[in-house]
């Protein structure tokens, strides 16, 4: 595990140049390394931006290798916790790794990836779930899923979780009040009322779970397979949800012959678009391959688009292809709608995907048939697939719990081992009952410099 009485530096912006770079340093002695690196006329002051230069090194001190803008964080109030430096530096990468090696030289070191929140939570600036929203905000591709990542951050998950908590803990408190009076008689609740706030409780989980799916599809996005026999448009419609022109179309049949992907925002989700060979009986073994990767990737992907010509009647491959993904998740796309129909579907959306009509119906029915009919657009509690796994390890004690309840004669020390295993679980969940590996696991995705 990290330790946590070093100090610790790195690069806290995106690789490459920009305008400006940011080298954040975190520690005890983060005030101590900054005086040694920083040319300066005043002392550094909490809270205030201060011109600096970077010296060079030790051996030629006075020679600068940047003007940066130090501002010094006191702790506790800083993202760690600790005393925080942040040096404001040009944004070219040369100049940053040289302020970085220049820190490391005079007594810090590098950091490891996710080890300034990891601070942070360990100092008890933020829980378990919020850190792991900061992973998830930074990754954040739509702005769907900045907002179920802030919400996170803002603690509405924490504070349900919270709130759970306290009931099960004032029931655990009147069992064990129980327990302590056994020869008197005492009973400070009745099983019969056990099993009816265990139940409220159940009830809660059950709908933070219901929106776990939801949440799961904000969060990780799906991968959505274009598929349909040559030339009725594929990689027309690949490009048009796009939006620029990422595949090839000519009118020549089978000219993708490899699996196309490319991610996209679809009112708000994360979606991997996939275009993939045109269905076909063929000979040639190049587009033979290109149909099997085409098959394989329908196997595995959350949502299938068929993509059948509307201007042409419909043959044989496109009732194989139709045949074969019936009980799949899938949407049927009539396209070519700007040319005389010869055949119309109730449950096909008419798309032009040359002329761009009927997109955004089409966009609405693809979010729809991923979210189950669920709208998207409300927040979900749970995006996280440990949050998820923890809540129902939780729900399936207080299950247990509520039976032994509603049983005669049970003994509160049955209840109570229910009980705080679903308690432990919650404390899982917000980091108050978690293990070094788990902490190490989940801080180890994230960049350095976080």
């Amino acid at each position: 595990m990290f330790s946590p009485d070093d100090t610790i530096v790195a690069i806290a912006t995106p690789a490459g140049r920009g305008g400006l770079g940011v080298v954040r340093i975190s520690g005890s002695d983060a005030c101590e390394v900054a005086e040694r690196i920083l040319i300066r006329d005043k002392p550094l002051q909490p809270r205030h931006a201060t011109f600096a230069r970077v010296r060079a090194s030790d051996t030629d001190a006075q020679r600068p290798v940047d003007e940066v803008i130090a501002t010094w964080f006191p702790a506790p109030r800083s993202y760690t916790g600790e005393h925080v430096v942040e040096l404001s530096t040009h944004g070219s990468p040369v100049i940053l790794q040289q302020v970085l090696k220049i820190a490391i030289d005079a007594g810090a070191r590098l950091a490891r990836p996710g080890e300034f929140t990891l601070r942070a939570f360990v100092n008890g600036k933020m829980d378990l779930v919020q850190a792991e929203a900061v992973a998830d905000l930074i990754d954040a591709v739509t702005p769907l899923q900045a907002r179920v990542a802030f919400d996170q951050l803002e603690g509405t998950l924490t504070a349900k979780i919270a709130a759970i908590d306290t009931r099960l803990l004032d029931l655990v408190a009147r069992l064990e009040a129980s327990l302590d009076f056994p020869d008197e008689g005492y009973h400070f609740i009745e099983p019969k009322a056990i099993a009816c706030a265990v139940m409220s409780v159940i009830d809660e989980l059950d709908g933070l779970l219901k929106s776990s799916s939801r949440g799961r599809l904000i969060r990780e996005g799906a991968t959505v397979v274009i598929a349909g026999r040559p030339n009725v448009g594929k990689s027309s419609l690949f490009n048009a949800l796009l939006g620029h022109s990422r595949a090839i179309v000519t009118e020549t049949a089978g000219t993708t012959r490899d699996l196309v992907s490319e991610t996209c925002d679809i009112d708000g989700l994360r979606v991997t678009l996939v275009d993939t060979a045109g269905v076909r009986d063929t000979t040639d073994r190049i587009e033979v391959e290109g149909v099997w990767r085409g098959t394989r990737a329908r196997e595995i992907a959350d949502l299938i688009v068929i993509v059948l010509d509307a201007a042409e009647p419909l043959m044989a491959d496109d009732a194989r292809l139709l045949t074969e993904t019936t009980s799949r998740a899938r949407v049927i796309v009539a396209n070519k709608s700007d040319q005389p129909a010869v055949w119309r579907r109730e449950d096909a959306v008419c798309v032009s995907a040359t002329s761009g009509d009927g997109l955004d119906p089409l966009r609405r029915t693809i979010v729809a048939a991923l979210g189950g009919g669920e709208p998207l657009r409300d927040s979900s509690a749970i995006t996280n697939v440990r949050h998820t796994a923890l809540i129902e390890h939780a729900r399936a004690n207080l299950a247990r719990a509520k039976a032994a309840a509603e049983e005669e004669g049970v003994s509160e020390e049955f209840l109570l081992a229910d009980l705080h295993a679903a308690r432990a679980s919650l404390g899982e969940v917000v980091g108050t009952h978690t293990s070094e590996d788990v902490l190490e696991h989940i801080f180890e995705r994230f960049c350095i410099g976080k």
